[in-house]
């Protein structure tokens, strides 16, 4: 069936992306439709084209126009008045709240208490809580419509192995903070500037159990991110310029991605599109 959906859209116009096999291109006259593969999501910058795409693909496949996408992956979408769209996950975070006990909590201002440093310990118990569980609940999270928990989950992450109870304290405080930024997303604004920026930044040495360093990024795109992750480093960085270098390597690694997606999509062409 991929081969079959494959071969007709391609007849049809589309070219399918370099860097993303789902993702599918048609450019007419300046115009661009994007059709990515998972519930035959259409999109594009030409109304007419989107109807013509819907034309072509209802004879050949049993489909069902929905209208305009309200969900996607998970992900909420709302129109603001101004032509912006959000991507949220309020549903998602209740349900996770709720999942784990934790929809009556207070919320608090941060994802992580940078005060109290964790650390393991062989001969600490292991927490007797769904800690694995709720950390792969949080990545989705994170990795979809929420950077400002990046570090806040890859910190608990280190501690899959053996989770104890501060582990599982710093785990809680992330919900807490969820609690009180249901709302939060990501807002793309049509007359934001039309600039793809990086920004990065790195500690050095932070992890108390081996001296490694930890990285953030964030690409910004129509003054929202697009991009963002936050990674501890794999060795032990000598000073904080090497702790910079590596943490400006890994972030490029995905922000010539991005770019070279958006350039392929006719969203952003500048050369001048730089990091900081």
């Amino acid at each position: 069936m991929e081969r079959i959906f494959d071969e007709f859209v391609c007849a049809i116009g589309f070219q399918a992306s370099s860097l993303d096999p789902c993702l599918y291109i048609k450019i007419v006259e300046g115009q661009c439709v994007l059709l990515y593969v998972d519930d035959v999501l259409i999109t594009g910058s030409s109304c007419e084209l989107i109807a013509h795409t819907k034309t072509d693909l209802k004879p050949r496949f049993e489909i069902t126009d929905s209208g305009k996408c309200a969900f996607v992956l998970g992900i909420e979408l709302l129109d603001g008045t101004d032509g912006s769209v959000t991507l949220c996950q309020r549903r998602y975070i209740d349900d996770i709240l709720k999942r784990f006990g934790m929809d009556d909590c207070k919320a608090v201002a941060s994802p992580v208490d940078m005060i109290s440093r964790l650390v393991s310990s062989d001969a600490a118990t292991k927490v007797d809580a769904p800690f694995r569980e709720a950390v792969g609940a949080l990545m989705h999270l994170t990795t979809a419509t929420r950077p400002d928990t990046a570090f806040a989950v890859g910190y608990v992450l280190r501690f899959m192995k053996n989770p104890q109870e501060e582990h599982w304290v710093a785990v809680k405080r992330i919900f807490r903070y969820l609690q009180g930024t249901k709302m939060h997303g990501i807002c793309y604004k049509p007359n934001a500037k039309n600039e793809f920026r990086g920004y990065l930044d790195a500690d050095w040495a932070g992890d108390l159990a081996d001296r490694k360093s930890t990285s953030g990024y964030v690409f910004m795109l129509l003054g929202a991110p697009v991009g963002w992750g936050s990674k501890k480093m794999p060795g032990v960085s000598l000073s904080t310029s090497e702790a910079e270098y590596i943490a400006l390597s890994l972030a490029i690694q995905e922000g010539k991605w991005i770019h070279r997606l958006l350039c392929e999509n006719m969203m952003t062409a500048n050369d001048k599109d730089r990091t900081s």
